[in-house]
């Protein structure tokens, strides 16, 4: 049930579990049944009167786990904001007000409707095993959804670490290798080095000033698409890019810099070693709720250089594919004897308009 991680500074700073969830609300009526059947298995009952028991007890706990989570999702983004240690005993309060005023309803309606044999102890009695149950239940309860939240919340932090270490590794190697490039260009055309330097200023405000570790698809693309022609300059007519990527929806987030990385694998471990160049082929589509993008390029025979480069972009695009999507997202390799091909399937989640 715990999402793979997403990169929001809010999403760091909660101190209670998102009742609202789905599920949240599950794992709260599973520990309420299960608490049902150790009172049901606890009371002095003929075997026979087990099942009665569990159902009486059930539609208790069960009412007053509906009711509190329902009320701990309309009082959580308040809670927020008292802090912890504050949120926690507020939170454990109104919980126990909640579950006495439930138990004092349920006694005045058995009484003046069901009678006295559904509920066998006194008013008092009733009452007071309420408030005791509830209140080792309540603390229990809290603490654990607490522990769970702030783990949950480490994840999170543990992510964004990661990933942005794993940018750091990318950026210069990305930034390095378009110096070369206009560094090769300024004395054989000093026409083409400028407009390279415009190209990589471009692609340096799209790429670098981001602060997200997302970025839309259309983002992606035009960063791709300013690494190309970057890269045409120096090798010319050898390199061709086929895209065929129209029918993508341009606002659904991907992890930054994960395109291009591909593509300049493509060039620097293909393109460029076959005599005459080759085309690169970048294609993308829907599949279902995933989108499925293929980054192919033709391989040299016989030619390879170190891999070493080229299996640390892999590694880190897979490591922020994980971070991001967990089991929902895949980076598929497919080294053939003529091709290699580099498969992306991940959600289509879009962003929010702004």
């Amino acid at each position: 049930m715990t999402a793979a991680p997403e990169a929001h500074n809010e999403d760091t700073q909660v101190y209670l579990p998102d009742f609202c969830s789905a599920g949240t609300l599950f794992i709260v009526l599973l520990v309420a049944e299960l608490v049902a059947i150790v009172l049901a298995l606890a009371a002095h009952e003929p075997q026979s009167q087990f099942l009665l028991e569990l159902s009486k007890t059930s539609f208790f706990v069960l009412w007053l786990a509906l009711l509190g989570t329902a009320v701990m999702c309309q009082l959580r983004s308040r809670l927020e904001s008292a802090g912890k240690l504050r949120a926690f005993i507020i939170s454990f309060v109104v919980l126990e007000i909640l579950c006495l005023v439930v138990a004092e309803g349920a006694w005045q309606l058995t009484m003046r409707f069901g009678g006295a044999g559904i509920i066998d102890d006194s008013h008092s009695e009733f009452l007071l095993r309420t408030f005791a149950i509830s209140s080792i239940i309540i603390a229990l309860a809290m603490r654990y959804l607490y522990v769970s939240s702030e783990w949950r919340r480490s994840i999170v932090l543990e992510a964004q670490a990661r990933i942005s270490a794993l940018q750091a590794l990318i950026r210069p190697h990305f930034l390095f290798n378009s110096m070369n490039t206009i560094a090769s260009l300024t004395r054989t055309d000093p026409r083409q080095a400028e407009e390279a330097v415009e190209d990589l200023s471009d692609l340096l405000r799209a790429s670098l000033s981001s602060t997200g570790n997302r970025s839309s698809l259309k983002q992606e693309l035009e960063v791709a698409a300013i690494y190309q022609r970057i890269e045409k300059l120096r090798l010319g007519d050898r390199l061709r890019i086929r895209w065929d990527v129209g029918d993508l929806p341009m606002r659904s987030r991907i992890p930054s810099l994960t395109i291009q990385p591909l593509i300049e694998n493509a060039i620097y471990h293909g393109i460029e070693l076959l005599p005459d160049g080759g085309e690169v082929e970048v294609s993308g589509k829907r599949d279902g709720k995933n989108l499925v993008i293929t980054v192919s390029n033709p391989v040299a025979p016989g030619k390879e250089r170190s891999s070493e480069g080229n299996k640390m972009a892999m590694a880190n695009i897979r490591q922020r594919f994980e971070l991001a999507y967990g089991s929902r997202g895949k980076v598929d390799v497919d080294d053939s004897d003529d091709r290699f091909t580099v498969t992306l399937r991940f959600p289509a989640a879009e962003e929010e308009a702004s």
